[in-house]
């Protein structure tokens, strides 16, 4: 698989992709566009080699898109466990993320039961570097997330970019499980999708009550607007980090204007809205390492 179809194929259904996600993201497009790639990315290329455009996908590629991302955190989960010291996660917040991690591994083995079950090969599962490093050079952990598991504010944070994600992305792929012959995978994933949700909750509601009294409002266990409630500054590019939440600023759903009944916040607040393939791609590509 060629990685710069890849992109050329993104770029076709997407126009705005590179200028959504972050300044290296286009720094990718130009190096691709002069030069040859010796070496193609294969977790790259597996997990997101079909259907960018959110267009007939098989349920064993929506499954193995679930799946990828389960790896992604369920990984993330186990190095920040075996870092634990380091964190400071001691007590209830050590028992809470002991807990998620185990969330996790048991919906990546569902997962890969279930494609094997349905006729699939599950995808192996890829490399990870957390720093969000990938190009920098890959692997060498150098990120803008460097911190992610020696500083217990960003672990944090990070850990809320990727529940927000894995609840967007959940409810992306939904509308193509709806056929009668997917019922019971469809409800599996609505199990491990609002198990997600819960994750994300209880993630923001640690940050907030781990802010000062002045900012931990501004923290909520659900999502208002397309705040990413996030700061971290340099070097961390605020794209990563809004990236995750473009889109959640609706306030129209099915054709009504909700803020006509209440106010812009709880309109948004009220409903989420799906993420694509695509950007979810923009989202997890720097993590992924070839």
């Amino acid at each position: 698989m060629n990685l710069q179809n890849i992109f050329n194929h993104i770029e076709s259904e997407d126009p705005e992709f590179y200028e959504r996600t972050s300044p290296r993201r286009a720094a990718l497009r130009t190096f691709m566009k002069g030069a040859a790639l010796t070496a193609v990315p294969f977790a790259l290329g597996g997990l997101f080699k079909k259907a960018y455009g959110q267009t007939a996908n098989s349920v064993t590629d929506i499954l193995n898109f679930a799946l990828a991302l389960e790896y992604l955190e369920a990984e993330f989960y186990a190095r920040a466990l075996a870092n634990a010291p380091a964190l400071g996660l001691t007590g209830t917040a050590l028992a809470a993320f002991q807990t998620i991690g185990r969330h996790e591994t048991a919906h990546v083995a569902f997962l890969k039961t279930t494609i094997t079950n349905a006729g699939g090969i599950p995808i192996a599962k890829p490399s990870f570097d957390f720093t969000g490093g990938v190009g920098t050079p890959a692997g060498a952990g150098m990120g803008p997330f460097q911190t992610v598991f020696s500083n217990y504010g960003v672990f944090l944070a990070v850990a809320q970019l990727f529940e927000d994600t894995g609840v967007r992305a959940y409810k992306g792929q939904v509308s193509q499980l709806t056929d009668d012959s997917y019922n019971n995978i469809l409800q599996a994933a609505l199990q491990i999708h609002s198990v997600e949700a819960r994750h994300a909750a209880h993630v923001r509601l640690m940050r907030a009550n781990r802010n000062s009294a002045t900012n931990s409002d501004t923290i909520r266990p659900w999502v208002t607007q397309d705040q990413t409630t996030i700061m971290l500054g340099d070097p961390v590019p605020p794209d990563m980090v809004q990236q995750v939440y473009d889109g959640e600023q609706l306030t129209f759903q099915e054709g009504i204007d909700i803020a006509a009944f209440v106010n812009a916040d709880r309109a948004t607040e009220a409903f989420d809205e799906p993420l694509s393939m695509n950007d979810v791609l923009a989202i997890v590509a720097p993590f992924l390492l070839p």
